[in-house]
């Protein structure tokens, strides 16, 4: 489970469960996560807990929303990120004994940067047992898999999907994120231009909830085409 841990000059003032699916945050009575002050705004942001991810969004605050100082609009949120609500802090921790690893930094998939490597061919299928995967006591991890790019100016570039949450797509226009857990990939919706256009898997949309991914899957995001393949 989740926790925030609100503080105010170094000085612990509370500490959230974030067991449900949406937390608001303001100086209003009726938010989830109260914050008496006249830097804070009515409603101010929200959290959306969706599977094992975590997303932070500001509601169009007079003071904005800042995660590591930055400010923002959405965010998904990473073990050991520090919220930034007026003059408060909200830490966002994960708890090590429910998450497999802590989020590593997501990576943006943007005109003028890339991080693929040039295609090869796909190596033969092959099987692996290691002491992971025969222990009872333990979740059998995913298998390794990858994206392709298929369309757009790195179409044949490839990317291993090897981080806990990887976030493709053009920030302002549409940017998507794929979660990797113990029985596969998931991807979601971080932000859109237009709140109902959603990416595509297959050609169909896969709307506001994860939709998990299955090997030769076609995902499109941001008007770009990926092949999802497993190793």
């Amino acid at each position: 489970m989740s926790r925030l841990i609100l503080s105010l000059d170094g000085q612990l003032l509370a500490e959230y469960n974030l067991n449900k699916e949406r937390y608001t945050i303001g100086r209003y009575p009726d938010n989830d996560i109260r914050i008496d002050s006249p830097a804070v705004s009515g409603h101010h942001s929200l959290i959306i807990n969706i599977l094992n991810d975590s997303f932070l969004e500001d509601l169009n605050s007079t003071n904005g929303t800042y995660v590591g100082g930055k400010l923002i609009k959405k965010h998904a949120l990473q073990d050991g990120d520090v919220i930034t609500v007026g003059h408060h802090q909200l830490r966002f921790a994960e708890d090590e004994d429910i998450q497999e690893r802590e989020f590593q930094k997501t990576m943006v998939l943007t005109p003028g940067q890339h991080r693929f490597s040039e295609a090869a061919p796909r190596p033969p299928r092959q099987v692996a047992v290691d002491a992971v995967a025969t222990s009872p006591s333990l979740p059998r991890p995913p298998p390794a898999a990858k994206l392709q790019v298929l369309s757009g100016a790195f179409a044949g570039r490839e990317m291993e999907l090897v981080k806990t949450l990887t976030t493709l797509g053009r920030p302002g226009v549409q940017v998507a994120a794929i979660s990797r857990r113990s029985d596969g990939y998931y991807i979601v919706l971080v932000e859109s231009a237009d709140p109902t256009d959603f990416p595509l898997v297959n050609g169909a949309s896969i709307g506001p909830q994860a939709k998990q991914l299955q090997d030769n899957d076609v995902i499109q995001v941001a008007g770009v085409k990926m092949g999802f393949f497993t190793l």
